[in-house]
């Protein structure tokens, strides 16, 4: 019988820390994947509190090769049950600036966090998740470029994080995987990494994580969708 058990990155805060309460209150198990022990055992402590079964957490730096290798190996050891990775965590790169502004060492980081680090955490567990037929779910943005919002380093990180989704989902396919994955879209969010932005249209981490959980659970097949939440619209 496959075990409901998670992990989520980045999920000490934000949407991340959103998707990990309601999948815990929904009835799964939650592994913290996140960089800081302090605010990794504040979200445990939250998180335990409303009565969420929370298996402890993982250092993850995902600009660290060897940080994810060894994630990679405790998860192995300590939850080998994992059947849900869910790719949260990321850097958003300077959202302040034009793309004839941006600077490449921002898109070199911003790829690297983002897309390389998001790549290598779900390659090195692709074994585990296949073994336990498992799903990955990706927390993205829309490849399309928006004319109201559109951040160079991020949505081009973003862009390569779905093309990763893409392949992913065809090969499995025609492997006859068990496996499955597929992204979702927030929406306009207000959170740490856009500043604590709140304009109309914005909604909050509660209502987000909410409605990715029940997703998550709504019991069908989603291989290879991109799911949009709330659309980006212009801002009034």
């Amino acid at each position: 019988m496959k075990e409901n058990l998670v992990l989520v990155t980045g999920a000490n805060k934000g949407i991340g820390f959103g998707i990990a309460k309601h999948l815990g209150l929904s009835g799964w198990k939650v592994v913290i994947g996140a960089r800081n022990e302090e605010r990794a055992e504040k979200a445990i402590r939250e998180l335990t509190s409303l009565g969420i079964d929370v298996l402890g957490w993982v250092q993850i730096e995902l600009a660290d090769q060897a940080s994810l290798e060894q994630a990679a190996q405790v998860i192995n050891n300590q939850y080998a049950g994992l059947s849900l990775l869910v790719n949260n965590a990321g850097i958003p790169g300077d959202m302040g600036v034009d793309g004839e502004h941006t600077d490449i060492a921002d898109i070199r980081q911003t790829l690297e966090v983002n897309f390389i680090g998001t790549f290598t955490l779900t390659k090195l567990l692709l074994p585990l998740l296949e073994k336990n037929g498992g799903r990955i779910v990706n927390v993205t943005v829309p490849s399309e470029i928006s004319p109201y919002w559109h951040p160079l380093a991020y949505v081009t990180s973003k862009a390569a994080q779905n093309a990763m989704m893409g392949v992913f989902a065809i090969e499995f396919q025609q492997s006859n995987s068990p496996l499955e994955i597929f992204s979702l879209h927030p929406g306009p969010t207000t959170t740490d990494l856009n500043g604590n932005m709140s304009l109309p249209g914005f909604h909050d981490i509660e209502t987000v994580g909410q409605k990715m959980a029940e997703l998550i659970n709504d019991g069908k097949s989603h291989q290879g969708e991109f799911i949009e939440l709330y659309p980006i619209v212009k801002e009034d």
